[in-house]
């Protein structure tokens, strides 16, 4: 049985009538017109939405130094907080996430004197849009964990694949301490849900993997977070997750947890996929761990 996204719940009657209609006006129209509708997915798939920051997260914002950093034609907006001299923390949002959404991390940390950096991803907050932002957003990941020679990472979400990915990548990268605030594993995972989202087809979905793997010269299939781990220098590693996480079930970060020696997995209860953002007893868990 497809599984509704979480939205679907807090929609009132008359918005849910019209989702369930759209669903089923794309699944005739994948069976129609399959390879228009894997363009459409595609587009989807690479393209976040923009989300809206809360007042205090854009307020908080204002407060940091900003930079643009150039980088692959793109404008990369990046924020500061804290004494250049300190220790660095660099922190990764997620898909459709933003740098705004580690507010009060960044508070907290700045009461224990680091030096912290953050960045909208391409397509993302204030950074310039892009075509192909998501493997857009890996590459910006390899590129500043560099540049900044940064040795503690904090991730959210997806961003922890973008990470994961980008350690791979370059094994000579060295991490002392890596928190990731939920975490996916199969990329293909995210696939299904887009797919359920939309309510396509299974060729569809076939088509859809063939476009990315043809255009991003990626093997879909290996994009793995828990193949990842196994291969990357992080000296000590904490994973944070909801049990009730609805966005990324509680399976995929106790998959990469398994696969990854150096790593601890803490499961809670009662944050969800974003407020685990803003839960006084995780962020406290994270300056411990990170101290």
């Amino acid at each position: 049985m497809r599984r509704l996204p979480l939205v679907y719940y807090t929609m009132p009657l008359m918005a849910r009538k019209k989702y369930e209609m759209h669903k089923k006006i794309i699944r005739f129209l994948s069976f129609l017109l399959p390879r228009l509708v894997s363009s459409l997915a595609y587009r989807t798939l690479m393209n976040p939405q923009v989300r809206k920051l809360r007042k205090h997260e854009l307020d908080f914002l204002a407060q940091a130094e900003k930079r643009i950093i150039k980088h692959r034609g793109l404008d990369i907006q990046t924020y500061r907080w804290g004494n250049a001299l300190d220790e660095k923390i660099l922190l990764i949002h997620g898909w459709e996430g933003q740098a705004g959404n580690f507010t009060d991390v960044v508070q907290k940390l700045l009461e224990s004197q680091y030096y912290i950096l953050a960045f909208d991803a391409p397509s993302h907050g204030f950074s310039s849009k892009s075509k192909t932002s998501l493997f857009e957003f890996g590459d910006f990941v390899e590129y500043i964990i560099k540049d900044f020679n940064c040795k503690k990472l904090i991730s959210h979400s997806m961003g922890g694949v973008m990470t994961t990915y980008a350690l791979f990548k370059n094994q000579d990268l060295r991490i002392d301490k890596y928190v990731l605030l939920t975490t996916p594993d199969k990329f293909t995972e995210k696939i299904s849900l887009l797919i359920n989202d939309l309510g396509i087809s299974k060729k569809v979905e076939t088509l859809l993997i063939n476009k990315i793997e043809s255009e991003m010269e990626v093997n879909v299939r290996e994009l793995n977070v828990s193949n990842f781990v196994k291969n990357i220098n992080v000296k000590k590693a904490l994973i944070i997750h909801d049990k009730n996480d609805q966005v990324i079930p509680i399976s995929q970060p106790r998959n990469v947890n398994a696969n990854w020696k150096e790593s601890q997995l803490i499961e809670i209860e009662g944050t969800g996929h974003f407020r685990i953002l803003r839960t006084e007893e995780v962020i406290k868990s994270v300056v411990e761990f990170l101290k």
